[in-house]
């Protein structure tokens, strides 16, 4: 049998950076593939890149040299709007924080990446917030959630429109070991039914569920 088309593959990318006559090479040559199905952690120090490798991956940037596809399908240089129509389809993004919209309710805030995507399933989200201990805060405003409220909702908005990948920057850097224990119990569900997952992380105890731990150093990728 043929072998399964990568959820995820970037093909040896460079991302240099530069603030006057000074240059920060942010990635060196970085390689990787996802699997459906698979859980992989980057862990490296701050400034190893890390961000960096997210954003193109996700095509929020375009790397220097390199590429990277998304299920099969070309993300890089791309037209702006080609970019943001394939993440909406396929890819699941959390940062660090701003995942949701300070004038939108939780619930409106999960249901907008549903309707981006043209599958709104108020059911299906309401099921999701639930799932993540929110069924009482669907009508509040993202300042009135505490800070593994937010962590929670933002994952739930991530996951939304049911993406192939979900690509998420530092997920569970300042929750209570509850909140990550509930953040995993999504995160192995959504893998469940075949969804490829790559975290940047510090947590020793995210890295133990992973399948495989890379590390990020200098721009480099190790396995």
């Amino acid at each position: 049998m043929p072998e399964p088309v990568p959820s995820v593959l970037a093909d040896d990318l460079y991302r240099f950076f530069h603030v006057g006559d000074e240059e920060t090479r942010a990635l060196r040559g970085v390689s990787l593939s996802l699997r459906p199905g698979e859980l992989v952690t980057v862990m490296g120090a701050s400034g190893s890149g890390k961000s960096t490798l997210l954003a193109c991956l996700a095509g929020l940037d375009d790397p220097d040299g390199g590429h990277v596809d998304i299920g099969g399908t070309r993300i890089t240089r791309r037209l702006e709007s080609e970019r943001a129509r394939l993440r909406g389809a396929r890819v699941g993004i959390l940062l660090q924080s701003d995942n949701l919209l300070p004038h939108l309710s939780v619930l409106d805030n999960v249901l907008l990446p549903m309707q981006l995507a043209g599958q709104v399933d108020r059911t299906y989200a309401l099921a999701l917030l639930g799932q993540v201990g929110l069924s009482a805060r669907t009508s509040h405003l993202p300042r009135q959630l505490s800070g593994g409220e937010l962590a929670r909702a933002g994952l739930v908005v991530a996951l939304a429109a049911q993406p192939q990948v979900l690509l998420a920057d530092e997920p569970t850097a300042e929750v209570d070991a509850e909140t990550e224990m509930k953040l995993f119990e999504v995160l192995d569900h959504f893998r469940s039914r075949g969804g490829a997952v790559l975290i940047s992380t510090h947590s020793p105890a995210l890295a133990a569920r992973a399948d495989r731990v890379l590390h990020l150093s200098d721009g480099r990728l190790y396995e």
